[in-house]
């Protein structure tokens, strides 16, 4: 059925273009992406650094283009990238295909960093700036993602709450909506700060399995040791010592 209506909408696009270019012949083309001005510009710059990362089996996650000093990583979740360190990645964002080398993870918390080995030119990465404590509750938070097939998507919503992860500690519970594809994806807080990456949507077993895609899983960004994330890419550039980025000295 979904197919079905997929198709008719197609159909209906088309028919109502081409109807519409019968009444005159000086049609202005829409742009591919307008952005109303209503929207924040921390909403617009997450948007911006939002990327698609492919997985080797076709399928893809989300993440975020994040600079530390004068070097570039895509944070996102480690079950989209979950190979082991060394493993490379490709990231897309619009007509751009980078390279990303997996740099560090944590199975259990379900997060992991990648090093983009040529930094993007058409896009701009957001700060290394984490939440110094966790989100509190009521926080508004915005997020952009690629759920499913569809193109990207920004999403908004609040801190509903916490849950305890057995093994990895406090959770952040958010009100807004994921599906599968948003995996990986940063969220941030309305100045630009990192409050977490999306894992997961809620699901409810009983009476039978439901998909709650309105309440959606992050860990918390303090749980990303930099120190260590640093570590691990620089031994892998000190290789080349004469492009030993500055974060590295």
């Amino acid at each position: 059925m979904r197919f079905l209506l997929l198709i008719a909408a197609f159909l209906l696009n088309f028919n109502i273009s081409a109807s519409a270019s019968t009444d005159s012949d000086a049609i202005i083309p829409m742009p591919i992406e307008q952005i109303n001005s209503a929207m924040s510009m921390i909403q617009k710059r997450v948007r911006d650094a939002s990327v698609r990362v492919m997985t080797p089996g076709g399928g893809h996650g989300s993440g975020s283009y994040i600079q530390y000093k004068d070097m570039y990583f895509i944070f996102t979740a480690q079950h989209v990238s979950d190979g082991v360190r060394g493993t490379k990645y490709q990231v897309l964002k619009g007509s751009e295909n980078r390279l990303a080398t997996l740099v560090w993870s944590d199975a259990d918390a379900d997060m992991a960093v990648l090093l983009i080995e040529k930094k993007f030119t058409t896009i701009t990465p957001m700060k290394w700036d984490p939440q110094v404590r966790i989100a509190e509750v009521g926080t508004d938070i915005t997020y952009s993602g690629y759920p499913s097939s569809h193109q990207l998507m920004t999403f908004g919503g609040t801190v509903a709450g916490y849950e305890d992860k057995q093994g990895v500690g406090l959770q952040i519970i958010l009100n807004t909506y994921g599906w599968f594809g948003c995996s990986g994806s940063v969220v941030y807080s309305p100045s630009g700060e990192i409050v977490g990456i999306l894992y997961g949507v809620d699901v409810e077993y009983y009476p039978g399995m439901q998909v709650q895609e309105n309440l959606v899983w992050v860990v918390p960004i303090q749980r990303v040791s930099m120190r260590v994330v640093l570590k691990n890419a620089c031994s892998m550039v000190s290789k080349f010592p004469s492009r030993l980025p500055k974060a590295c000295r």
